[in-house]
């Protein structure tokens, strides 16, 4: 078996409602599943609209009332 990490990347416009839920949920699963040590997991947009920002408040309030951290 390889130890390369399999590399994930969730892509939305901004980064800070669509890609970052999906990687939060994501990684939510493969914790859940003890697969932590083999992926990379990321977020990212395709503008720069929103640099530096936190994820919208309503993405991070639906992934907490769905039990993702």
């Amino acid at each position: 078996m390889t130890s390369e990490k399999t590399r994930v990347l969730f892509v939305c416009l901004g980064n800070i409602c669509r890609s970052p839920m999906a990687e939060a949920v994501f990684a939510h699963m493969v914790n859940r599943h003890n697969l932590a040590s083999r992926f990379v997991i990321d977020s990212a947009g395709t503008a720069g609209y929103h640099t530096g920002e936190s994820p919208d408040r309503r993405s991070a309030q639906t992934c907490l009332d769905n039990g993702v951290p």
